[in-house]
């Protein structure tokens, strides 16, 4: 745990924030892994350093990106009545800490709520995060936990009586997963909120594949320069030589996957040096840097019924994209 307090000129909150794993060496181990492989891949979770979260909300404005203006919206039509359904006595948890705009529609429309927990892997991005709603929310009990949640989470105390934890998954990330970890990770989320817990999760919807490769491909090039960050960001946190110029983007639907697909393709032969470790690329190889599935209502009920119920679904009216409640079963 460390401890940060506000900018100099903001009222002193004292900001306390929670670690839960070495992610120096987790970062390693799992790009080593993919990197071996047959089909390369790295884990999508390394877009988000703080360069990489600060090109996303470039995408998140972009014309071609409907999904998060689109899940926007359908929040705030919607507000009241998500916020009534988390109930009295809530203490939030954000897996991922995300759109200040987003989370902030939940503060002020949870009635009761007794404490948020963002979780992000981000440390510098959380800690901006917290203080500013700190310094805006100064009556919540707010507790940052730096952490992996794609893996097993522990949760701070919280100081105040609550009567039950709800998370909440906005942006379609659950698509990043394929549907067999989707469903591994959505149990355990299940079991950590436990008992009376809800969830609000963000689904995208399947649609017209122009509409979906326009959203992956946009013509300012945002998306691209996200995806080849992921590069930086590892040799930031690595011993590692990526050079990006030597990489390029595509991205695509696969449609009898029903994902959307991104790569970053190798624009010659190549050695990547990293942490001692030697990685060969020849021209033409691709590491796969995201899984985007998309879902119908009824797939992704499928997909949690053992341990989820679906209580409410709100879309928007061109039905791209969908905002769930779900409930654990008892």
């Amino acid at each position: 745990m460390a401890v940060y307090g506000n900018p100099p000129g903001k009222k002193h909150i004292v900001i306390r924030m929670y670690y839960t794993t070495n992610k120096e060496t987790q970062i390693l181990d799992e790009v080593l892994s993919g990197l071996s492989r047959t089909v390369k891949e790295l884990p999508s979770k390394l877009f988000y350093d703080e360069r990489g979260s600060k090109l996303f909300e470039q995408i998140t404005e972009l014309d071609e990106y409907y999904p998060t203006r689109t899940e926007m919206q359908i929040m705030e039509d919607n507000i009241t009545e998500i916020g009534g359904l988390l109930g009295e006595g809530t203490v939030l948890v954000e897996l991922g800490s995300g759109s200040s705009r987003k989370i902030r529609l939940l503060l002020d429309n949870i009635p009761g709520l007794a404490a948020y927990i963002p979780v992000d892997i981000s440390e510098k991005h959380l800690l901006k995060s917290a203080a500013e709603l700190s310094d805006d929310y100064p009556d919540l009990e707010i507790k940052p936990l730096v952490a992996d949640y794609t893996r097993i989470l522990t949760l701070p105390e919280i100081n105040k009586p609550y009567d039950h934890i709800s998370a909440f998954y906005p942006g379609s990330t659950i698509g990043n997963f394929k549907p067999e970890d989707a469903r591994y990770f959505l149990r355990r989320i299940s079991r950590l909120i436990g008992r009376n817990g809800g969830m609000i999760i963000g689904v995208d919807m399947k649609k017209d594949k122009k509409i979906l490769e326009a959203a992956y491909n946009d013509k300012n090039g945002v998306t691209a320069e996200f995806n080849l960050n992921i590069l930086n960001h590892i040799n930031n946190e690595t011993e590692s030589d990526f050079i990006t110029d030597n990489f390029k983007h595509r991205a695509f639907y696969n449609s009898d996957k029903g994902r959307i697909e991104m790569h970053l393709v190798s624009k010659a032969d190549q050695l990547v040096h990293i942490n001692g470790s030697v990685i060969e690329l020849k021209k033409d190889d691709d590491i796969l840097t995201e899984y985007s599935y998309k879902y119908t209502p009824g797939e992704f009920e499928n997909l949690i019924s053992d341990f989820f119920e679906v209580r409410n679904i709100w879309t928007d009216r061109d039905s791209l994209f969908s905002i769930q409640y779900l409930r654990v079963k008892q």
